[in-house]
């Protein structure tokens, strides 16, 4: 694992290369089919990126302070950025990679859904098949009003925080909703063009509809919303 020093920088979790069943026969249309997918190893954030380390980007760049940033529901430092635009998401990830001499990015849809299942074959969640609103996590109250801090629910197979709660997660894809009838088998990346960009995870107003693994949501780039945010992933 590469040995970063700032403590700014996310921490970053070794996922190794491999194949995996990405899709699901009982979500909807742009779920399926269920298809195999070889993702090659790659590095990914323990938990999606904070409050404290955008804000560091903030005054060393002087880059706008994202909507809802002094609000009291979402200032804490140690809760998920939301407000970002997947533009503004590019920019931090190109900012921290020249800052630390390292190739931070995006992950891929492929990547996402791989890291989120944690090991786990054709189990609806992280942490198998149980629904959230089942379980007693700080993550699914909704009566918080925002995202919790990250890191209060349990990990994932892969010790992933948050994988399916709090925040929406951008990735780097175009968004198609038929894609997957026609994605490569190695290393996916999305189709070339369109008007949307993926984003994955749950998130604390919508954790009913989008925290299966397998679930796809998508949104124009350039909106801020204060459910979405995102983390970092690094190629090996």
């Amino acid at each position: 694992m590469p040995s970063w020093k700032k403590e700014f920088v996310p921490e970053m979790v070794l996922i190794p290369e491999g194949a995996f069943l990405m899709g699901s026969e009982d979500g909807p249309d742009n779920e399926k089919p269920v298809h195999q997918v070889w993702v090659d190893s790659f590095l990914i954030g323990k938990f999606p990126v904070t409050n404290a380390e955008y804000g560091v980007f903030v005054d060393e760049t002087g880059a706008p302070e994202p909507p809802f940033w002094r609000e009291p529901m979402f200032s804490h430092p140690d809760q998920p950025v939301v407000g970002a635009s997947w533009h503004d998401a590019i920019v931090y990830c190109d900012w921290l990679s020249r800052r630390v001499g390292k190739g931070f990015r995006l992950p891929t849809e492929a990547e996402r859904e791989r890291a989120a299942r944690g090991q786990s074959e054709g189990e609806k969640y992280p942490w198998g098949d149980e629904p959230p609103w089942e379980r007693s996590y700080p993550g699914y109250d909704l009566e918080t009003g925002g995202p919790q801090r990250v890191g209060l629910n349990e990990s994932n197979g892969f010790g992933l925080y948050d994988m399916s709660e709090g925040v929406h997660e951008w990735c780097s894809d175009f968004y198609d909703p038929g894609y997957y009838r026609n994605s490569p088998e190695r290393n996916p990346k999305g189709p070339p063009s369109g008007q949307r960009r993926v984003s994955r995870g749950g998130s604390w107003r919508h954790h009913i509809k989008f925290s299966r693994c397998a679930a796809r949501s998508s949104l124009n780039p350039s909106f801020r919303y204060a459910d979405y945010g995102f983390r970092m992933a690094v190629s090996l």
